[in-house]
């Protein structure tokens, strides 16, 4: 047997490999919430995102957004403000998945191995957070490449629904009704 055929993951596995991270991932969030590592509370002065929350929404949007000419302190708050208004008028189910991700991406013992960052968002470079996306972005597994997305249409999303970063885009703003 050749490698390329050794290095092939059959049906079966896949179902088992994904069935087995969905529950780890699962029984981790739920060891999060009732040791009360993850508050399901929202933070004060939100409606859905929680203060653990925070620190990662603002590591990976200034991954996302680059050296944007407008990307600042009050900007990135802005659109952290921003997504949380979008998540308030989302489902419950919607809320709960993007929260479950984040909580994942918050607690210490799921950050580091999941990605690459070991030390607290606060601290991680631009380019560490660059690194994490890239490889979520081309991983071989599909929850990897879906978290990607979510996060960062979610993210862009709300960073380009704030006034600040569309003068800096070339965008006037929607017309005057």
């Amino acid at each position: 047997m050749n490698s390329i055929n050794s290095a092939r993951i059959n049906r079966r596995d896949l179902l088992k490999l994904g069935l087995g991270a969905s529950a780890t991932l699962a029984t981790v969030g739920m060891t999060a919430t009732l040791s009360g590592c993850s508050s399901s509370q929202p933070g004060v002065g939100y409606s859905v995102l929680r203060d653990t929350d925070i620190p990662v929404v603002a590591a990976i949007m200034s991954g996302l957004v680059g050296p944007h000419p407008a990307l600042s302190q009050d900007t990135l708050q802005a659109a952290i403000d921003q997504l949380d208004t979008t998540l308030a008028w989302t489902s419950t189910a919607v809320q709960t998945q993007v929260t479950d991700l984040l909580g994942m991406l918050s607690m210490p013992i799921t950050r580091g191995p999941m990605t690459g960052i070991w030390g607290s968002w606060d601290k991680a470079s631009i380019a560490e957070v660059q690194a994490f996306l890239k490889r979520w972005r081309d991983s071989r597994l599909d929850m990897l490449r879906q978290g990607h997305n979510a996060l960062s249409q979610l993210l862009l999303m709300a960073w380009y629904a704030t006034p600040a970063s569309w003068a800096a885009a070339g965008y006037p703003g929607p017309p005057q009704i």
